[in-house]
């Protein structure tokens, strides 16, 4: 496998993709006339809708491919959880504090032990969100669909006033890091092509776990952040999904340095090494061990914290725009 070319090669095109998304975008045009109208504009983690003085949000995501290594483990307990958890940490981003969400299952044909394992993550997931799961739609498409797609759509909600856009971000701003689990639900294309060429999911890792069991553990949900944003003065936030470092650049026009990045999670790591990957492929394809950031002024530090014991300061806003690694930008 060529250096730098990791995911295109196992089929997924992030610039193509983000030229496709932008194509997409702007053809929508149309707003709503009366009351409820948009808030903001397309492009952010979630998208806003003014309701008085509240602000409402809706985001949806789904698992992915993950799903496929589920499939090859036959355990679909946690995939609830990684299908909430990409919802919600959307929102969490905003400063919004989900309330609902409908869950939507494609696939070739039910198994009953499937949705039984798959309901089990998703009230896990409800749980560790304190959110409530409304409704849902499960579609048999065969022919269309092979296999199982797990996604789901959230409200959240937030007074107006208190809405995290970004728009605070300052070059000498804090870039605060919260590990992540491991790949949380991104990247997974290529993980599993790195995975398969060599030797399968049964590899034990040196921690013991196999790959397989390392690439399935659930994704963080970071609720903490509602509480640190309550607790002290907070610019911005970010979930690091697919993309990795590139989606600080949906916060600000401003640049985000990372100088002292997280430690990097043993399957990420492995993943690099097995792959012949580039340290440019792996931090704009996964969230290589930090799954959420905040972005606050050194004074919120301290009380950051001691909210999330676990975060740590990985890097700065510059002038510069764009996102990069100790000074290389990441493209």
């Amino acid at each position: 496998m060529s250096k730098g070319s990791g995911y295109a090669d196992a089929g997924v095109d992030i610039d193509l993709e983000a030229q496709g998304v932008k194509t997409l975008i702007q053809q929508l045009t149309f707003r709503r006339t009366g009351a409820f109208p948009m808030l903001g504009s397309v492009g952010h983690f979630a998208g806003l809708i003014e309701f008085g003085d509240m602000a409402l949000a809706l985001a949806v995501d789904g698992v992915g491919t993950k799903m496929l290594v589920a499939d090859a483990l036959q355990d679909w307990t946690t995939v609830g959880i990684d299908c909430i958890a990409m919802n919600v940490n959307d929102l969490f981003v905003m400063n919004l504090e989900p309330v609902a969400f409908v869950d939507y299952i494609a696939t070739d044909g039910i198994s009953i032990e499937k949705m039984r394992q798959i309901g089990v993550g998703l009230n896990e997931g409800a749980r560790q969100a304190n959110m409530n799961i409304v409704g849902g739609e499960t579609a048999t498409l065969k022919g269309l669909v092979t296999g199982l797609d797990l996604a789901g759509t959230c409200l959240g909600a937030q007074k107006k006033a208190d809405v995290v856009t970004g728009d605070a971000i300052v070059p000498g701003d804090l870039v605060v890091g919260v590990p992540s689990t491991g790949a949380h639900s991104n990247g997974y294309t290529l993980a599993r092509k790195v995975a398969l060429e060599n030797g399968g999911f049964d590899v034990v890792l040196p921690s013991g776990r196999t790959v397989g069991e390392a690439l399935l553990a659930p994704t963080r949900i970071y609720r903490e952040a509602l509480d640190a944003a309550a607790a002290c003065e907070v610019h911005g936030m970010c979930h690091v999904t697919g993309g990795g470092l590139l989606n600080f650049t949906r916060l600000s026009s401003f640049g985000f340095d990372i100088t002292e990045p997280l430690p990097v999670p043993e399957i990420l790591a492995w993943t690099q090494e097995m792959g012949g990957l580039s340290e440019n492929e792996m931090y704009r394809t996964f969230n290589m061990g930090m799954g959420y950031a905040f972005v606050v002024p050194e004074e919120s530090l301290r009380t950051l914290q001691q909210i999330v014991p676990d975060a740590r300061v990985c890097g700065e806003v510059v002038k510069e725009s764009g996102a990069s690694l100790r000074g290389v930008r990441i493209r």
